[in-house]
């Protein structure tokens, strides 16, 4: 049986991964304490080692938690609903770019984020993120490869290196919004790579109003 203290226990939890999504994507990992993500929550430090036994423990749970949020939302997003694969796929890439608005912080990837800074000193932060990543990736291929069955099936390119490619670009595009604080250069590049991926799959390369999806 569940108490009210197991459930204030487990809210602590999810609020202090909750805080490591926002943290870390704003500062980086590096400069991010534990003191900061029990500030951003105001839990104890007591309560934060219950959970955690340190910052990289918890950063590869708020790995976790990240995959897992972000998973659920494209899987319940509108385009996956759409009856033709290769509208589903660019349903997706106008779902991203929709996406990019707000703060930098607030639309950039937790996993892009902590693997440019993390790759050669925390590799079991760099091998989760390469999961989560590449996971993201299979889940889009599927699309990608049906889309091409279904549109282009002579085509000589591979549906997953496709998928990856959406994920390269996107990831080129949240570096290049930090780079100028500010999402319109991220825009134009989620515009370029729909345009690619519509015109392998012989649709409509015009890019989607921005906050809207094309159907």
């Amino acid at each position: 049986m569940k108490t009210d203290i197991d459930s204030d226990t487990s809210d602590a939890r999810s609020r202090l991964l909750d805080a490591a999504l926002h943290v870390i994507r704003s500062k980086g990992y590096s400069a991010t304490s534990v003191d900061d993500i029990c500030a951003a929550t105001g839990v104890t430090k007591g309560s934060f080692f219950h959970h955690f036994r340190s910052k990289e423990e918890m950063t590869l749970a708020a790995i976790a938690h990240w995959n897992d949020s972000t998973g659920a939302f494209f899987a319940g997003a509108p385009h996956q609903q759409l009856d033709d694969p290769r509208d589903r796929v660019l349903g997706y890439i106008d779902l991203r770019k929709s996406l990019l608005r707000g703060d930098v912080p607030d639309y950039t990837c937790l996993l892009g984020t902590l693997v440019q800074e993390t790759f050669h000193t925390h590799p079991r932060l760099r091998e989760a993120c390469n999961d989560g990543i590449t996971r993201h990736a299979r889940t889009v291929g599927r699309d990608i490869a049906a889309a091409k069955a279904l549109h282009a099936p002579d085509a000589g390119w591979d549906p997953q290196a496709l998928a990856l490619f959406t994920q390269a670009a996107l990831q080129g595009a949240f570096v290049l919004a930090k780079a100028r604080d500010g999402a319109t250069v991220a825009r134009q590049c989620v515009d370029h790579l729909r345009q690619h991926v519509a015109n392998l799959l012989g649709a409509d390369a015009r890019p989607a109003p921005s906050g809207k999806t094309r159907r």
